[in-house]
């Protein structure tokens, strides 16, 4: 099986999870092709795994002219009618206003670039990453090349403007869909007609268990750990004053901010505002393994998050047999069962989060339990090995299902 994978920029250090995946997918045999809109800057580069996917993936953004010119010429002249109808799809599923309607040019300025390398490589079929703009980008792709895509759905931002990006037109046209959680299916079949519904497969994202040494936790504990971009919309800075709440009755702990991002400065600024910077440590982006060792060191993983999927950082950290506090926000509750492998708080609830917080930090039994069951989850229901098998299962059916409908002509 030849097939290609497409994100917005890839790879990324925040993105580890699609770096797994595709990986997993060449360990079964998969001749995986990896595309990218745009390159990552150096910053994302914090692993050996990150500049070999970066060496050998192919960045549509910024373009060759003469490569641009001549993929849309050979498109038009190779097959008129699909070329028109794919620019008839990129009109139908245009954004409102000027502005909307230039980037739909580009898009698909990009979709034949991209579907001129598909067709050169021989690549059977396409799968995207995100529903926004690189899915969009696939779509038209596909159009234009008269090949298959798929996408996987992860939301959460996607589901805020789901017309915008036009998740009907998406799901309807797709091949099959890969929703991460049960919340993301469900929002997809909001939008979507319910002859498509049968198209949305559950595939979680996942981590490997046996990378993860289990913590033990023998004594009161003082070490809060956070991975993940650095955005207010992560709720950091409810953690920040959870913080400040808790330093006068637990007097040693330290949080480590592993991550970076747009909000970094506000962020340290905050700290600084609430005389935390003795407690709090901005260590920036780090490999996976750091991430790693990073779980080993810690007691206590928090993501007090207002928007997310189902983060791989929590499955990372219930890996590790350390409990979590999080927020109760879209699919969280599927991977993470307050009370029982981590509490689930409010969003945006200070007072909730240092509770919750103080909680484990003083009761290393508990904190026990609650990693121990948060590795178990892991294990049986977010086992990277295990959802790179169902993923191959579906992405197989699919495209054994087509296969023979494929015409000759779309890779000449």
């Amino acid at each position: 099986m030849r097939i290609a994978y497409l994100t917005g920029i890839y790879p990324r250090a925040t993105d580890t999870f699609i770096q797994r995946e595709i990986a997993g997918l060449r360990e079964k045999g998969v001749d995986v092709s990896t595309f990218s809109i745009r390159r990552p800057g150096d910053e994302q580069i914090v692993g050996t795994e990150q500049k070999t996917e970066r060496d050998q993936t192919f960045y549509i953004l910024p373009p060759n002219p003469i490569a641009l010119l001549f993929a849309h010429i050979r498109l038009l002249f190779s097959s008129p009618i699909r070329y028109l109808k794919a620019l008839k799809l990129a009109w139908l599923t245009n954004q409102p206003g000027l502005r909307g309607t230039l980037y739909q040019l580009f898009y698909f300025a990009e979709a034949g670039l991209l579907a001129q390398q598909i067709q050169a490589k021989q690549i059977q079929h396409l799968h995207n990453h995100l529903g926004d703009s690189s899915c969009t980008v696939a779509m038209l792709a596909a159009e234009l090349g008269g090949f298959t895509f798929s996408f996987t759905m992860h939301g959460p931002y996607i589901f805020f403007e789901p017309y915008r990006w036009r998740i009907d037109q998406k799901i309807t046209r797709s091949l099959f869909v890969i929703c991460i959680s049960h919340f993301c299916r469900s929002q997809g079949m909001l939008f979507a007609p319910t002859d498509t519904w049968n198209r949305l497969h559950i595939v979680h994202c996942g981590v490997d268990p046996a990378l993860f040494n289990i913590v033990s936790h023998n004594q009161s504990g003082k070490r809060l750990l956070y991975v993940g971009r650095l955005s207010a919309a992560k709720g950091l800075p409810v953690l920040l004053e959870s913080l400040a709440a808790l330093k006068s009755s637990q007097p040693e702990i330290i949080l480590t901010v592993v991550g970076d991002g747009e909000d970094r400065a506000e962020l340290e600024q905050m700290t600084a505002g609430l005389e935390l910077n003795d407690i709090v440590k901005f260590v920036g982006y780090k490999s996976q393994a750091e991430v790693r060792e990073y779980m080993q060191e810690t007691d206590v993983f928090v993501l007090p998050s207002f928007a997310e999927g189902v983060p791989v950082s929590l499955m990372e950290a219930m890996a590790a047999g350390v409990p979590v506090v999080t927020t109760q926000i879209a699919g969280v509750s599927e991977l993470v069962e307050n009370g029982v492998s981590g509490y689930i708080v409010p969003p945006g609830d200070s007072t909730t989060l240092a509770e919750r917080i103080k909680t484990l930090l003083t009761e290393p039994q508990l904190r026990t339990q609650f990693g121990a069951a948060g590795r178990e989850k892991v294990e049986t229901e977010f086992n990277l090995n295990h959802e790179v098998a169902r993923l191959y299962r579906v992405m197989t059916a699919a495209l054994d299902g087509i296969m023979e409908s494929i015409r000759p002509e779309a890779f000449s």
